[in-house]
């Protein structure tokens, strides 16, 4: 568990997990060296495709030569089989959409972090009681910071992070941060279609640079 608990320390730390897919193993490399040259550490590469498994794969090769210090989440698993799946690929930790007992107790059992996806108190209460100490509240855009600030009482051991409808900006960013996160996941926000379409590599790269900006001026 020591080491489940450091990777919630950098989750906490980093404030921020940019999350995306691709088909192109290719971009999705691309993709990545573009956030980790804006400071990223730590990355979400979601089952959104049938490339997925396999191109994460290469990503943790390409990791182990190229991107000391990277974590790499496997996002989207929504099934035993896709647990089992992502299991093989060796993910740092695995992030579901949902609450999935099957999936979550198979992670757990290999002792992958599981960070589950939960939209009510009865979820996160379930995901409480199954050892989850950080989970995702999305999509974030239909709960809003408010949501966080009347639960955060409730469950003072559980760490949140929305994600779905958080803005690059830092009023957006703070409020969800003075409600209680610790750490916000942003997606077309910093990695969108048409940056990717573009193959403007380097316009994620200060995209990435820009939330970190962001989270290190609430932090102050």
């Amino acid at each position: 568990m020591g080491k489940h608990k450091t990777i919630i320390e950098r989750i906490r730390q980093q404030g921020v997990i940019p999350l995306f897919y691709h088909d192109d193993a290719t971009v999705s490399h691309e993709v990545v060296q573009a956030l980790y040259d804006g400071g990223i550490r730590i990355i979400e590469y979601t089952n959104r495709g049938e490339a997925a498994f396999e191109n994460f794969k290469s990503l943790v090769r390409a990791r182990d030569k190229q991107w000391p210090g990277l974590l790499l989440a496997l996002g989207t698993v929504k099934s035993l089989k896709d647990a089992k799946a992502a299991i093989k690929c060796e993910p740092d930790f695995i992030i579901s959409p949902g609450l999935h007992p099957e999936a979550g107790e198979k992670i757990t059992e290999e002792g992958i972090l599981w960070i589950p996806g939960c939209m009510t108190p009865s979820e996160i209460m379930r995901a409480e009681e199954a050892g989850v100490r950080l989970v995702k509240l999305f999509p974030g855009s239909n709960l809003g910071p408010q949501f966080v600030a009347a639960i955060k009482e409730l469950f003072p051991a559980m760490e949140f992070m929305p994600t779905g409808g958080v803005e690059l900006s830092e009023e957006n960013i703070r409020s969800w941060f003075k409600a209680g996160v610790c750490a916000v996941g942003l997606g077309s926000k910093v990695i969108s279609k048409e940056l990717l379409d573009k193959k403007d590599y380097a316009g994620v790269t200060e995209r990435a640079k820009e939330a970190l900006a962001i989270i290190q001026a609430i932090k102050k």
